[in-house]
């Protein structure tokens, strides 16, 4: 029987909703980012339980299939930017396709709708999102940032990232150096 869970998006989630099952004493096959695959059926009464319990931790377990299929976009597009070590070479909406045997089209419909944003808006907060973690962690400089997440070049990365937070990458590196320094003089 397969769950679906909103805001699972890292593997402290992963390790907290098994925490969960496991109070419950139920049996799961696989835990991934959005999704439980459990050996048995559940009851109602222990799904209501499961769910109490998800809630208190800030996870929702989901009944509404367009829901879970925005969480399975969003689920997919996380994973693909921040835990993968490169971005597929392919287009983003074959990968999301591929991944969800859905038509990208219908994809794209349903997540505009019910989202407020386009999946390519939503992918680039995303990639942005990940520059600055890279940046941060200073262990790889902008032409490695810029081909690990698949930008053109270094200057499409800077001119996509100054539209969106209006920073240089460079200037987002200076202010996070001089937070620093800051800091220590405390």
């Amino acid at each position: 029987m397969k769950l679906y869970i909103k805001y699972m998006v890292s593997n402290r989630c992963k390790m907290i909703v098994k925490e969960k099952l496991k109070n419950l004493g139920l049996n799961y096959v696989t835990v991934d980012l959005g999704e439980v695959d459990i050996l048995e059926e559940i009851s109602n009464t222990q799904r209501d339980q499961l769910k109490y319990l998800l809630l208190k931790s800030g996870l929702l377990l989901m009944d509404d299939k367009r829901a879970m299929l925005i969480e399975k976009i969003k689920n997919v597009i996380i994973t693909m930017i921040h835990h993968e070590d490169e971005l597929p070479k392919i287009k983003f909406s074959n990968y999301l396709s591929e991944k969800l045997n859905y038509n990208y089209t219908y994809l794209a419909n349903i997540f505009s709708e019910n989202q407020g944003i386009t999946i390519e808006q939503f992918i680039l907060l995303h990639k942005i999102e990940r520059v600055k973690e890279l940046i941060i962690y200073d262990e790889l400089n902008l032409t490695e940032i810029s081909h690990k997440l698949n930008y053109s070049s270094v200057g499409a990365l800077s001119n996509q990232f100054k539209k969106i937070t209006g920073l240089t990458p460079s200037f987002y590196k200076h202010l996070k150096e001089k937070r620093k320094k800051n800091i220590e003089d405390l």
